[in-house]
């Protein structure tokens, strides 16, 4: 590959990598304002402590809601109108979100008055931003695994999620030092609102940057748009590479589509499980409310924040490993290794927190925590998912295995606030029964890829279909491994 095929491909990777970032930092932007948000929109309504915690969780994860109707809607939006349309739609679903949950009350009352009566609309912009991270979640690495060569695919389809962590970081930062421009009641009156208005300017710069990038040779051969495909893929490639890789997408879409179960139910259930496993095992319930835990450990507030930064940091800085390891070592032993290390953190949190061991040690967990998930399942399992659904039902599938990730989410990010916020589980586990249910899911996750998963390194997309030539109605009998 030249050097300007490199540049290209890498230009159009990170472009797409934008929609990474706005997922990240629509996701952990609510981080900094969970006590705003309790605060204006759920306090004045003095419900009961068990209604105020699931009124309380839902509006933390109400986009979660929009991010399972963008997802499932992002495989038919991209087959029938492009991924670049799609990424185009979610840019602009992000900036208006950004802008509606700053002001809820525009067009409908005094900013800073309305109290509860603005939480339905503050949820609605929420969902609506939660649709475009699920058109985003599915088609950024969709986008990147379709123009990238295949010895470099699982490099770049990782640097979306590194934008992800980028944009959980940034938000981090942009949080912790809104925060520091006044004190707690400033915070709870203004900063939060600058927070979630903050996001509208990378979602302004997305949308700029979508109008100058071409649409993927597979989308293009899928509408019948050969010629297109050729001259694109032959720019992407080379001239040698780009002719062979045109012929072998063109034999794997001889039929353009076909039924979701054309390969068998094994590798539509091995989509599903990557993606619950990946949320399943508590990563977004530490993300959402790191602040909320650290609080827990007695950290004031805004040392939470700033502690917060430091888990991001150390999330990035865990990517960046997986990012240059996932095409050497291949995809099983990171997310077997990621699993295995995340159990231990997990177990080792709630050990802190069921002793009273907090501070550093329990501080040590989660950053051991964060570290083993953004070396393997964060970047690794979207890899995966871009990469193993055959060409033919790859919409189809993708778009349910990550609608499937969305409702795990949801029911983490949501069960996290009412299972810490219950005074029975709080009295006997001290703030720590949630840990330890992520420890052992964290376990299943791992035996799960060894048994189940097959690795695709150095595969080409249309080859990684073989895996799943003979119809199943069940998981694969075995494991194929990828060629060398």
């Amino acid at each position: 590959m030249s050097k300007n095929s490199s540049f290209l491909v890498a230009r159009l990777a990170m472009i797409a990598s934008v929609g990474g970032l706005l997922f990240g930092y629509d996701t952990a932007v609510i981080s900094g304002a969970i006590s705003s948000i309790d605060l204006y929109f759920i306090d004045p309504l003095h419900l009961p402590e068990t209604a105020h915690n699931t009124l309380a969780g839902f509006t933390v994860s109400s986009a979660l809601f929009g991010c399972v109707l963008g997802a499932a809607a992002a495989g038919w939006t991209a087959n029938r109108y492009g991924r670049r349309a799609a990424l185009i739609l979610a840019a602009v679903l992000f900036l208006l979100s950004a802008i509606g949950s700053a002001v809820p009350e525009l067009g409908l009352g005094a900013i800073g008055q309305m109290g509860s009566e603005a939480l339905i609309p503050f949820s609605l912009y929420r969902i609506l931003g939660g649709v475009g991270i699920g058109l985003a979640s599915m088609i950024s690495p969709l986008y990147i695994a379709e123009i990238a060569p295949h010895a470099v695919r699982g490099r770049l389809v990782s640097y979306n999620q590194m934008a992800i962590v980028t944009g959980i970081v940034t938000v981090y930062f942009v949080n912790w030092a809104i925060a520091r421009q006044g004190d707690d009641s400033w915070l709870h009156t203004l900063g939060w609102r600058l927070m979630f208005a903050s996001e509208a300017l990378p979602a302004a710069l997305f949308l700029l940057l979508l109008m100058a990038v071409p649409d993927t040779p597979r989308w293009l051969v899928l509408k019948g748009r050969d010629e297109e495909a050729g001259a694109l893929l032959r720019e992407l490639e080379g001239e040698a590479s780009g002719r062979q890789a045109l012929a072998e997408i063109e034999a794997s879409l001889i039929q353009r589509t076909r039924p979701l179960f054309s390969f068998g139910a094994g590798v539509v259930v091995v989509g599903i499980l990557l993606s619950v496993f990946q949320q399943a095992v508590g990563i977004n319930a530490v993300l959402y409310y790191a602040p909320s835990i650290f609080s827990n450990m007695g950290v004031t507030e805004q040392g939470a924040l700033l502690q917060t930064v430091l888990v991001g940091a150390v999330n990035m800085l865990a990517t960046l490993v997986a990012i240059f390891t996932v095409d050497r070592w291949g995809r099983k032993p990171l997310l077997i290794t990621g699993g295995l290390v995340m159990a231990v953190a997990m177990g080792s949190l709630a050990t802190c927190f069921q002793l009273g061991v907090l501070g550093l040690p329990a501080l040590i967990a989660v950053l051991v925590y964060i570290a083993g998930f953004a070396l393997s399942w964060g970047p690794v399992a979207w890899v995966l998912l871009a990469e193993i659904f055959p060409n033919s039902i790859k919409g189809k599938a993708l778009s349910i295995a990550v609608a499937a990730q969305w409702l795990a989410n949801i029911t983490v990010s949501w069960s996290f606030k009412v299972l810490d916020g219950n005074s029975w589980l709080t009295a006997t586990f001290h703030h720590g029964f949630a840990y330890w249910l992520y420890a052992v899911i964290s376990v299943l996750a791992a035996i799960f890829v060894a048994r189940f998963v097959p690795e695709t390194k150095g595969r080409t997309l249309e080859s990684i279909q073989t895996f799943w030539v003979s119809p199943s109605d069940g998981l694969p009998s075995s494991v194929p491994e990828a060629a060398d």
